[in-house]
C-alpha cells in the first residue's frame, strides 16, 4: 500500500502540536535542556504552527480523494 508522507506529517505534527497547547510538556522539556527562555515565546508560535500542520493535512486528505476519484 502506497503511504503519503505529508499526510502523515500533518497528522502528527497536529497531534504533537495540540500535545504541547494542553500539557506543560513542553515547557518541562525546554526548562530541562536550558532553554527555559523561550517559553515566553510559545504562544506566538504553537498556533501558527498547530494552523499549518492541520492545513497540510486537509490539502493533502483532499488531494488524495481527488486523485482516487479520477478514472
Amino acid at each position: 500500500m502506497w503511504r503519503d508522507r505529508w499526510m502523515l506529517l500533518g497528522v502528527v505534527g497536529v497531534a504533537l502540536t495540540c500535545l504541547t497547547c494542553l500539557t506543560p510538556a513542553l515547557v518541562v522539556v525546554l526548562g530541562a535542556i536550558g532553554l527555559g527562555t523561550l517559553t515566553g515565546r510559545l504562544d506566538l508560535v504553537i498556533p501558527p504552527l498547530l494552523v499549518g500542520f492541520a492545513g497540510l493535512a486537509v490539502y493533502r486528505y483532499r488531494h488524495r480523494r481527488r486523485w482516487r476519484r479520477k478514472p
